[in-house]
């Protein structure tokens, strides 16, 4: 309550005290924003993390990007002339690069500015297959690339052995960026701390973990609205770990906006009152604005199946996971740490994807009785303790991973609640996010509620999650079925429809057999701009729009609260 009292007191303080600042210079506009955690290394073949790819797709050019105001979304050509074409077949595709696009200065260039040509786009290709690199997004041309061919300086040739509809999609990906091979062979597997790129900015500063500074890249080629992109000098990136940090940064004047209001910090900022989003009328008097936003992402729980305590495809097993899925309360989860701004989920894909179901309800819901029962039934003894034992009489003890913040700490006692009305015992493993994902690529993590937010808005980027061969990737869960394999790359090979449809019910229906994850929840983003801030746009898929933005000479800052 003290701690409530102080956050209450410091926010009547700034929107008291709001004052105008001294414009900036004209020429040196500077956006200032943060990431939630920090980056691990910037090697768009490698990096899957948001906070890696929020600065990546800054960074590296894709043949392809989505256009900034089209809703609903639609794909451009970025680094081409114009949109590829391909033969009747679908597996021949032709890409015709712009002339005249530059990577950024480095000395892996000799001194010599260095032109973006076809064969950098066929490099970056065929670093996916580098099992060096452990790449998570070969998943997106495996088993299926047939070849590919530079015809000339700007044309780049591509032949598939099947047509896959979600092609288009992949060239629109900071992982198919043009990379340099004379970067890639100078710094070999440091490459990852130096990306050299052809997109809208540079690093000019890099604290690691701390602090990211992104410069303007002069020479870059878009145009947007008459404007050359980007509209900004320079983009200040932080990393800020802790929720009430965020809140009250961007309550200070020092971000320029903030995404997805963290749920435990919503009444500093909405109206308690209100059902829905409703910005708090002080900070509305400020010039502040609200936008609610249905994000595509989803929440999950995923559990290790080569675990030797959770994993496995036996009856007791699946028990075991089951049991664990229909003890977690989902509506005291939306209603009290979400604060009401999350659906829950029904199966991986969230809202507004291709594929999704709205239809579709999730054979598990909340049911502790049902799922004491189906713990007795398999031999998951209660003892005397109050917690149960495994079949063999060992005691069954779990460790799930966490983050260290306050979030953390809420989400970590939700599962305790649950899984001790169970009788399940369990503990907890804080540590940095990118650590906790860096350990789970190595099977090394037993469960960790994580989320997955869509590379492109099409249901494969959510079921390739549970993909076997992507198993020590993006499939945390090292789930590994046949019936589930078979029918998600018969699905790749379709297009959106009834076929594909009746497919990825069957795979929901797999999911919830066998219990690798427990879905979670969709979030509902609470979005708020400052004043000064123009051109704000929330995209669906693209994870920043920082070239776009631009900043108000009359920018109003308030004075720290410290």
């Amino acid at each position: 309550m003290k701690r409530l009292r102080v956050l209450v007191t410091a926010l009547a303080l700034a929107t008291a005290s709001a004052a105008t600042a001294p414009a900036a210079h004209a020429a040196d506009k500077v956006l200032h924003a943060f990431l939630s955690t920090g980056e691990t290394a910037l090697d768009p073949a490698v990096a899957s993390d948001l906070a890696s790819l929020s600065l990546l797709e800054n960074l590296f050019e894709p043949m392809l990007r989505y256009d900034y105001s089209a809703r609903p979304v639609k794909l451009a050509p970025s680094a081409l002339r114009e949109m590829p074409a391909s033969d009747d077949s679908g597996t021949v595709w032709t890409f015709q690069l712009k002339p005249g696009m530059y990577f950024s200065d480095d000395p892996a260039f000799k001194g010599k500015k260095r032109e973006v040509v076809a064969a950098d786009y066929k490099y970056a290709i065929e670093r996916l297959f580098d099992p060096a690199l452990k790449s998570p997004w070969l998943f997106m041309f495996e088993n299926n690339l047939a070849g590919l061919e530079v015809v000339d300086k700007y044309t780049l040739r591509m032949r598939l052995k099947a047509r896959d509809p979600s092609l288009l999609f992949y060239l629109a990906l900071p992982a198919t960026g043009a990379v340099a091979r004379e970067v890639a062979e100078a710094y070999g597997s440091q490459m990852g701390n130096h990306p050299v790129g052809s997109g809208p900015f540079v690093i000019e500063e890099w604290k690691r973990s701390d602090k990211i500074t992104l410069a303007a890249n002069k020479g870059y080629h878009q145009v947007w609205q008459g404007q050359r992109l980007p509209l900004v000098d320079k983009v200040e990136v932080k990393i800020m770990e802790e929720y009430q940090s965020r809140v009250l940064g961007f309550l200070n004047g020092e971000f320029d906006y903030i995404e997805q209001v963290p749920e435990s910090m919503r009444d500093m900022v909405l109206e308690p009152s209100s059902p829905q989003p409703v910005l708090k009328k002080e900070l509305a008097a400020r010039g502040m604005v609200l936008s609610p936003f249905p994000v595509l992402q989803t929440y999950y729980m995923w559990m290790n199946m080569d675990d030797p305590v959770i994993g496995g495809y036996s009856k007791e097993k699946v028990a075991l996971r089951r049991a664990i899925a229909l003890g977690y309360n989902s509506p005291e989860d939306v209603a009290l740490l979400k604060k009401g701004l999350a659906i829950p989920a029904q199966s991986p894909l969230p809202p507004n994807v291709l594929g999704y179901d709205p239809a579709y309800r999730s054979p598990i819901s909340y049911n502790p009785k049902l799922a004491k029962a189906l713990l007795d039934r398999y031999g998951y003894k209660l003892g005397k303790d109050g917690f149960r034992t495994l079949p063999n009489g060992q005691p069954l003890a779990l460790v799930m991973h966490s983050e260290p913040t306050m979030v953390g700490r809420l989400r970590d006692e939700l599962w305790r609640k649950n899984l001790t009305a169970l009788g399940i015992r369990v503990s907890f493993k804080t540590d940095k996010k990118t650590e906790i994902i860096k350990a789970s690529r190595l099977g090394k993590v037993q469960m960790f509620e994580t989320n997955w937010i869509a590379d492109f808005p099409d249901g494969d980027n959510f079921f390739q999650l549970l993909y076997g061969p992507n198993s020590g990737r993006a499939n945390y869960a090292r789930f590994n079925l046949p019936e589930y394999n078979s029918r998600y790359e018969k699905a790749r090979q379709l297009s959106d429809g009834p076929e594909r449809n009746q497919l990825y019910r069957e795979l929901n229906q797999l999911i919830h057999a066998y219990n690798p994850w427990v879905p979670l929840i969709h979030p509902i983003s609470a979005d708020i701009q400052q004043p000064w801030l123009k051109n704000y746009k929330r995209h669906p898929v693209e994870l920043t729009n920082w070239r776009y933005l631009d900043i108000d000479g009359k920018r109003n800052m308030t004075p720290s609260l410290h």
